[in-house]
């Protein structure tokens, strides 16, 4: 008895400390989420003259991050909303509606009169209900120069089949956030955790709510036993039973002024309904221990429904804090959680060759593929690094780590005979670059990727391309739109940049403000006369030949602090990527 008021007067305290920084984050968030209304009013404004539906074909959407991919309930399509893109001076958000047809492999954008405001960061849901409904809650704008936000609190629905908004108007729901997680179970919308933050604070989330799809009406619940910590962008999966299972996610704790502490959060957690489909459900919180392989810690990563009762897990990042400098790992792994037996395991590809077939094949292996096998290690992770040309003349150096998981398997003979046909499987497998924060959903068994981010340096890499991959079959990844490293517009920062920030075509997405970057990379590409391969020349040859100025280069690029080791995986790397793709 001792210990259990002892640990309910923890958790007392802790709900008031909880309280007391949502007032004060509050107060202070409220005059800046003042100064955006105004701007999310005239885009309200500009979005009011719109006054039919009208759906046309374009091209594929610009790059962006942290917008919602939900498949239609019943047609062949997948629907992308909202999301933000950051050019290295400003931030562009987002309230486009866009329209994947699979079986065209085609877009669409549709626009509908009096849509949510521009967001990002926000939640999205499908219901089949009168022929469907995309349910979205939440999300944040922020102002072009990134330091103020303004975290949403409405619900809205798009009736698929009348081509409507609504925005639905019930009180009692959460507070306004961003980062959070919104799953359909039940006919009811189940919102868990999240995080407000102001220019100066900061509160992350563990509350649940509840919104129930017949009535029309929030409730915020109060689980027994003890829950997961605050966190945002967890995993949120509904069981077929009407339980909620939760994984992972981010959180951070300011330790002193001006400095945070991320914490990575693996611990799972499952939210059962005790109460039968009852009107006044009982919930309670409990803690998993699941076996098998877990993921490895990570935020960023995506979540979906997978076939067989199970969810999965893709891509992410791994930040590795270095004294003022955080390194990220970026992923393009896939994870599968099995439901029923409360289980992980690492996706298994088919396609890949393994290296006991890479055995098997011989000579022929060491003829096609010598120079490769030399670069890539034989267990580990493995280290990619590829030289992308912006439009702008900048020179991208990306790094890709991708976790040495179990990927040698044995596999049948036919296999191995279709890989040849393909032209063999000594040549990198065809799969997403390893990203984080990519948008993913399930459609008849398949996985589809769009998009997501990774780091070069300061430079943040904002992709746009879409893969998918059976999740049946597994047997190998397929592109439907490549990445085009023409739309990678990067503006280094300045002081007389930042002062321009504030005005409203910056959120718009005009682009302005290129001519000291057009400088710049004027220069580099003065610089970027490779040293061309010759008639007949082996790679190891080349590399022979040229390394030297591979590694200035390399060193250019990664600055004096980085490792001498790094340096040197990362010139071989380039010069491979241009012995094979001589531009």
């Amino acid at each position: 008895m001792g210990k259990k008021g002892k640990r309910d007067k923890k958790g007392k305290g802790a709900e008031k400390t909880a309280a007391k920084m949502e007032k004060k984050v509050s107060r202070r968030a409220k005059k800046e989420e003042e100064d955006l209304e105004a701007l999310i009013a005239e885009f309200q404004s500009l979005d009011a003259k719109k006054t039919q539906v009208i759906e046309s074909s374009c091209p594929p959407p610009s790059p962006r991050l942290n917008c919602s991919l939900c498949a239609h309930p019943e047609r062949d399509e997948l629907i992308l909303f909202g999301g933000e893109y950051f050019n290295g001076q400003k931030t562009f958000l987002y309230n486009e509606l866009y329209i994947y047809h699979i079986r065209k492999n085609s877009w669409a954008k549709l626009e509908i009169p009096n849509p949510p405001p521009r967001r990002c960061a926000h939640q999205a849901a499908v219901v089949p209900t009168a022929g469907g409904q995309l349910w979205i809650f939440g999300g944040e704008f922020a102002s072009p120069n990134g330091e103020q936000f303004y975290h949403y609190k409405d619900l809205w629905v798009l009736h698929l089949a009348t081509k409507t908004w609504e925005q639905i108007k019930a009180p009692g729901g959460p507070s306004g956030r961003s980062g959070h997680r919104m799953v359909a179970c039940k006919r009811q919308l189940i919102i868990f955790g999240g995080f407000h933050e102001s220019a100066r604070d900061y509160i992350y989330y563990n509350d649940v709510y509840a919104f129930n799809l017949d009535s029309f009406t929030w409730s915020r619940l109060a689980p027994a036993g003890i829950g997961p910590a605050p966190r945002s962008g967890c995993q949120m999966t509904p069981t077929p039973e009407g339980n909620i299972i939760i994984y992972g996610g981010y959180s951070k704790q300011r330790v002193k002024k001006d400095v945070d502490k991320g914490t990575l959060h693996t611990d799972m957690f499952l939210l059962k309904a005790e109460g039968a489909a009852k009107e006044e459900d009982r919930w309670t919180w409990s803690r998993l221990s699941p076996s098998g392989v877990k993921p490895t810690p990570r935020s960023g990563f995506s979540v979906a429904a997978a076939p067989n009762n199970r969810c999965l897990l893709f891509g992410g990042v791994h930040d590795e804090e270095e004294e003022e400098s955080i390194e990220g790992d970026f992923f393009n792994d896939i994870y599968f959680y099995d439901i029923g037996k409360n289980r992980w395991f690492p996706a298994q590809l088919k396609g890949p060759k393994s290296e006991k077939r890479k055995r098997r094949r011989g000579r022929q292996a060491e003829a096609a593929g010598e120079e490769e096998l030399q670069l890539l290690p034989p267990q580990g992770p493995l280290e990619i690094v590829k030289e992308v040309v912006a439009e702008d003349g900048t020179v991208m150096t990306i790094k890709q780590v991708i976790p040495g998981a179990a990927e040698d398997k044995d596999r049948s003979a036919s296999e191995e005979e279709e890989e040849e046909e393909e032209g063999g499987a000594l040549g990198q497998p065809v799969e997403p670059c390893p990203r984080s924060n990519a948008m993913v959903a399930v459609k008849h068994g398949v996985l589809y990727v769009y998009g997501g981010m990774f780091e070069v340096g300061d430079r943040q890499v904002t992709l746009s391309d879409l893969h998918s991959i059976d999740l049946h079959r597994m047997d190998e990844w397929k592109v439907l739109l490549e990445m085009d490293p023409k739309t990678q517009e990067w503006l280094e920062e300045s002081e007389s940049d930042e002062e321009e920030d504030d005005d409203v075509e910056g959120a718009e997405g005009g682009e302005e403000e290129e001519e000291s970057s057009e400088e710049e990379s004027e220069d580099e590409e003065g610089e970027q006369q490779h040293p061309a391969v010759q008639p007949g020349e082996a790679q190891a040859q080349y590399l022979a030949r040229t390394e030297h100025y591979w590694l200035r280069l390399a060193r250019s690029h990664m600055g004096p602090e980085a490792k001498d080791k790094k340096v040197l995986k990362v010139a071989h790397a380039m010069a491979k990527t241009f012995y094979e793709d001589p531009v």
